[in-house]
């Protein structure tokens, strides 16, 4: 289990933390394709087996909207999703076309393997405007590591995870108490991460080998905190200055 100390701040331990998770599944053969994991939501053995123990979740199951991250590790959760007549919806890369919506229904089943990728996404899906998303019950998120004592994650470090999530708030898509969940492999799992204004905590983490539920959980942003965010970011995400000038 990595633990990591005598870093001056957030940013720096969180630096840490990335680079000796994805060191470690390299060393030790954990990472899958595509290789190498470093800048990477890593890919891990046994991915498609905490997906299955996800899907028997009682969270999964009644849940009929689901929004999964687009990296490889979560594609068989994504897959599942659809298997199990989900409504799946996808961010696209960096959230520059926005999200995509998969309706199961609409998907001949010997094509929902192609459509949980993200090219199959685009081809079997459609780009909806997140004011006409469905309201989603479950997010699943990837991550470089995760706190199994308060739920902070760590993701690639340029903040899409967070900036999707504000998006989706600030469109009462979801509210701050929406089941998220994370799949990871075991050595992804940290006692202590810091935690920041913007960060977006887990309520499960889900490994091949169990389930935790995460019992004191730290809170979550209510929307998108304008003042963190500087301009490359509203140059790259659309959505984002759309949303800006609404508030204008």
């Amino acid at each position: 289990m990595i633990s990591i100390k005598n870093s001056s701040n957030a940013s720096d331990i969180k630096r840490k933390i990335r680079e000796s998770i994805w060191n470690l599944m390299e060393e030790k053969n954990i990472a899958k394709f595509p290789r190498p994991v470093h800048g990477r939501i890593p890919n891990f053995v046994g991915a498609e087996k905490a997906a299955k123990l996800l899907i028997n979740c009682d969270f999964f199951n009644k849940a009929k909207v689901v929004k999964v991250n687009p990296d490889s590790p979560q594609q068989p959760v994504r897959e599942f999703a659809l298997m199990h007549g989900k409504k799946l919806i996808m961010p696209t890369p960096r959230i520059k076309e926005g999200f995509i919506l998969l309706e199961p229904s609409n998907i001949p089943s010997k094509f929902y393997r192609d459509a949980s990728t993200i090219k199959g996404a685009f081809k079997f899906g459609q780009k909806v405007h997140p004011k006409d998303l469905p309201k989603i019950d479950l997010i699943v998120l990837g991550s470089v590591a995760v706190s199994f004592k308060n739920g902070a994650r760590i993701g690639k470090g340029e903040g899409y995870g967070e900036l999707e999530y504000g998006i989706l708030m600030e469109y009462g898509k979801i509210d701050d108490n929406v089941t998220i969940v994370t799949t990871v492999h075991e050595v992804q799992l940290v006692e202590e991460i810091p935690v920041e204004a913007y960060d977006v905590s887990v309520d499960y983490i889900i490994t091949p080998e169990r389930i935790i539920k995460v019992i004191e959980r730290h809170s979550r942003p209510k929307g998108i905190i304008w003042e963190l965010l500087n301009g490359d970011k509203m140059k790259e995400i659309p959505l984002l200055l759309e949303l800006k000038n609404l508030k204008k």
